[in-house]
């Protein structure tokens, strides 16, 4: 089958991807296109966090406490702060967003600002992984993440995990992609443990054949079970 040949394919998406459990064709849906690309894009700029919407920020003015205190963006990511007015901090680090604060204020309003924002909370960047796992969720992307450490952090493969049908979906520069992996033949040490980043989805597919094996299993004596077993698989 093709889907053993290549370690990975990289499917760019127009529309969201949906499939049942059941179908193993990929790149089928209109608007969906099968490329060439043999690893899939790695994401770009760093994964520091950035100051967004509706978030509670300590700011302090060293030296001028009427100007310290809490700070709450709005729904655009913008704060009210004396003497400026609408500070725009929407997808800028705390230190870019004490920087520009601090420039606005030198001069006019303070000799030599030094200014420090303190989020309140952090959100700690994930990785969710689904499918046939044994704890699906949604873990910390700490460190040097990858596939096999992201499917070992969710309990490792359930008993009907079909593992050369893993998907791995990814945005770079507002595309979507489905990187499709053989996790066996990853773990056997044939293809490269792929690098997995913060917001990436893990999906690991269902094995109908498992399940069917697991009812035959049950419904047939012991001692003709083998016989049955290869007669409706071979097929």
């Amino acid at each position: 089958m093709i889907l053993n040949i290549r370690p990975v394919f990289a499917l760019g998406l127009a529309v969201l991807l949906s499939a049942c459990a059941t179908d193993r064709t990929f790149g089928a849906a209109a608007g969906i296109e099968v490329t060439q690309l043999d690893t899939l894009p790695e994401p770009r700029g760093d994964f520091s966090y950035r100051i967004g919407p509706q978030e509670a920020l300590q700011i302090e003015v060293v030296g001028a406490e009427l100007l310290s205190g809490k700070y709450f963006t709005d729904d655009q990511g913008t704060i009210a702060f004396p003497l400026l007015g609408a500070v725009q901090l929407k997808d800028q680090t705390p230190n870019e967003g004490a920087g520009k604060i601090a420039d606005a204020l030198r001069g006019e309003y303070v000799v030599n600002p030094q200014v420090r924002i303190v989020p309140e909370e952090f959100p700690v960047p994930t990785i969710s992984v689904g499918g046939q796992v044994n704890r699906p969720g949604t873990y910390p992307a700490a460190g040097k993440q990858t596939l096999l450490r992201a499917v070992t952090a969710a309990g490792g493969v359930s008993e009907y995990a079909q593992l050369d049908d893993v998907l791995v979906m990814r945005t770079v520069d507002n595309q979507d992609y489905i990187g499709l992996y053989n996790l066996e033949a990853i773990q056997r040490g044939n293809y490269s443990d792929p690098a997995l980043f913060p917001n990436d989805i893990v999906m690991v597919g269902d094995s109908p054949a498992k399940r069917r094996l697991e009812t035959i299993l049950g419904l047939v004596p012991l001692a003709t079970a083998a016989s049955i077993i290869i007669d409706r698989t071979t097929r």
